[in-house]
């Protein structure tokens, strides 16, 4: 498995204002701007995330401003993957140029529940749901994403070329 965690889920139309507030990026510290992720929406979300955990929501993932540090906030923070029926343009490729896992499945989105155990195949795109049995089918990447994200993002990608 490529992803293995509990689930924390939220709903439609998380923008990147809530993902990582304006106020907190007066700094350049990925690890210090991963502290206050999602607080506007939910101040618990760092406290209860353990390094591993997968997140999953609604449609309409990360629209707002194209603030690439959205992305950052949450794979610093220690998401695995992000699940959502959609994501914003924008976050999709941000969250790419950095390697950090994000897969769009509409069944998952709906049916995986706060704190289930879910596993995720970026190969096959297969997301296991341990706690209900169950399994969904995402696009899985194609496998020069694949090898990208391995690579910790666009830059990696391009430098193990050389």
């Amino acid at each position: 498995m490529d992803a293995k965690g509990k689930v924390l889920k939220y709903g439609d139309n998380v923008d990147t204002d809530v993902i990582i507030p304006a106020r907190y990026l007066n700094s350049f510290d990925a690890k210090e701007l991963a502290t206050h992720a999602m607080v506007d929406i939910d101040p618990t979300f760092v406290e209860r995330l353990e390094p591993g955990d997968i997140m999953v929501a609604g449609k309409n993932f990360g629209c707002g401003s194209s603030r690439e540090h959205a992305p950052l906030v949450l794979k610093t923070a220690g998401v695995s993957c992000l699940i959502a029926e959609s994501f914003a343009r924008i976050f999709y490729r941000n969250a790419i140029n950095i390697g950090f896992p994000i897969l769009e499945c509409e069944e998952a989105a709906k049916d995986i529940a706060e704190g289930d155990a879910v596993e995720v195949d970026f190969q096959t795109g297969v997301i296991y749901n341990r706690t209900k049995g169950a399994e969904y089918q995402a696009q899985p990447f194609p496998e020069f994403l694949q090898k990208m994200i391995a690579a910790g993002g666009l830059v990696g990608y391009v430098n193990s070329k050389k």
